[in-house]
């Protein structure tokens, strides 16, 4: 079984920081992509950004320069450094992670979410 927890939201002020925390866990053979997407109220689930285990990334057009996605290979842990933010990124952030379990069974698992309310 495999876990994703999720930390750091919380309620920041326009122009402030924030960063977010991912870990996986459990019956973990390999991690390939990481990564963050978001949904805000009344809309769909988008991209923010994700990682590849050579440290690989690629961004939404939205958040470029503003945020950064790093990772611990060792610690099967990802992060979201979220610089300059705005009113627009409020939203429920989801970890996400392409994991090769230990029965080499290839599968996406998400985290449960963590808000993040920007403040004008």
């Amino acid at each position: 079984q495999v876990q994703l927890v999720e930390s750091g939201g919380g309620l920041v002020q326009t122009g402030g920081s924030l960063r977010l925390s991912c870990a996986a866990s459990g019956s973990i053979f390999s991690i390939s992509a990481m990564g963050w997407y978001r949904q805000a109220p009344g809309k769909q689930r988008e991209l923010v950004g994700t990682i590849r285990s050579g440290g690989t990334t690629n961004y939404a057009d939205s958040v470029k320069g503003r945020f950064t996605i790093s990772r611990e290979n060792a610690k099967n842990t990802v992060y979201l450094q979220m610089n300059s933010v705005k009113p627009d990124d409020t939203a429920v952030y989801y970890c996400y992670a392409y994991i090769t379990t230990t029965g080499r069974r290839s599968y996406d698992y998400w985290g449960q979410g963590t808000q993040v309310t920007v403040s004008s």
